[in-house]
């Protein structure tokens, strides 16, 4: 089990749920914006915020955005250790920075020490596309080994100032880079990892490589946090999250749905009526398994395990909980009758 730290009120590490993060789009200085983005994204359930400073317009602002939003915010800095200086001093609840490329030992030192006495845990990101020239002399190239060594280098030059309320993460868009990068930190750091693929593009392939990278570790019990990285608008990174939880046997927050690919036994327009299902249970928040499923071999039989769901047939289909037939129902009322019985569960 992985060291514990606290990002504003949200736990991370030492056994705490994996927890959900994203990075806004917005200009940080544009206040009114950052918050609006923001706003959206608790609604969606992200747990911790993070937001570019690149300057120290961004800086300046930490203080009035984190004043009205509800959720941990984490400033993400390159380069200019003042930076980091100026959100410790505005109350910032986690800083992101890459210990290398801000400067020599002793702006570390002031960095660290700020966030010692802030109680501002630093989160060491170790990204493949910035990955310290020698390493990769070393290794030849950004290997998992080669992130690896960065990441525990950068977390000892910390610890020698006596800063250990760290997190750490080594991305790539690489899945088997980053997958192999952060097995190697689990046997050798107690630090709380976060997770993601960086760089892993738009959603239709984006989220493939992120439920690859972030879920395949998370079965493997690595990871305390993560974001998904996409491009696209961050909402979407945190809904991607929820359902790699989801899919990992972490988290449930509304019903699983899970529908058959068809094939020529199917006798119903299954693939618009599970897209249906899906669209209507949008807002519900049961922890629920639901079935849509083609006919009566993959009807009850297989899907006995789902608390409710139905089976197409011939002109007409069966409603099912727990593998027991309820009753039977005509093909164009199913999906309403599976939402009446989906409604009357507690």
């Amino acid at each position: 089990m992985t060291n514990q730290i606290l990002v504003g009120g949200v736990p991370v590490g030492g056994g705490a749920p994996v927890s959900i993060q994203s990075m806004c789009s917005t200009k940080t200085d544009d206040v009114s914006a950052t918050v609006d983005q923001i706003h959206r994204l608790e609604a969606a359930g992200c747990e911790i915020i993070r937001v570019a400073v690149p300057d120290m317009a961004a800086a300046k602002a930490i203080g009035a955005i984190k004043s009205r939003i509800h959720i941990p915010l984490v400033a993400d800095i390159h380069f200019d250790y003042k930076l980091a200086l100026e959100c410790a001093g505005q109350g910032i609840d986690k800083i992101r920075i890459n210990p290398g490329n801000i400067g020599g030992e002793e702006r570390v030192k002031a960095v660290a020490d700020a966030c010692q006495a802030g109680k501002i845990p630093i989160r060491i990101g170790v990204n493949g596309g910035s990955l310290e020239k020698e390493l990769q002399k070393k290794y030849g190239g950004a290997t998992a080994e080669a992130l690896a060594e960065s990441a525990l280098g950068h977390a000892a030059l910390l610890e020698r100032f006596g800063f250990t309320d760290i997190c750490i993460s080594v991305k790539c868009s690489s899945v088997p880079v980053t997958m192999g990068a952060y097995r190697l930190l689990s046997g050798r750091c107690p630090y709380p990892l976060h997770l993601g693929v960086t760089e892993a593009g738009t959603p239709s392939m984006g989220i493939i490589k992120s439920a690859m990278g972030i879920g395949g570790l998370l079965c493997l019990g690595i990871g305390d946090t993560l974001r998904v990285t996409l491009t696209a608008d961050p909402v979407d990174e945190v809904y991607a999250a929820k359902k790699i939880l989801s899919a990992a046997g972490l988290r449930q927050e509304g019903p699983n749905i899970i529908a058959c690919p068809t094939c020529g036994r199917t006798n119903i327009d299954l693939i618009p009526m599970a897209e249906e299902v899906e669209r209507r249970l949008a807002g519900c928040r049961k922890p629920i398994t639901v079935a849509v499923m083609g006919c009566a071999v993959n009807g009850p039989g297989e899907a006995a395990a789902a608390d409710v769901g139905i089976a197409g047939g011939k002109g007409e289909g069966l409603l099912f909980a727990k593998g027991k037939i309820l009753r039977k129902v005509s093909q164009e009322k199913l999906v309403d009758a599976l939402m009446e019985e989906i409604a009357n569960i507690p």
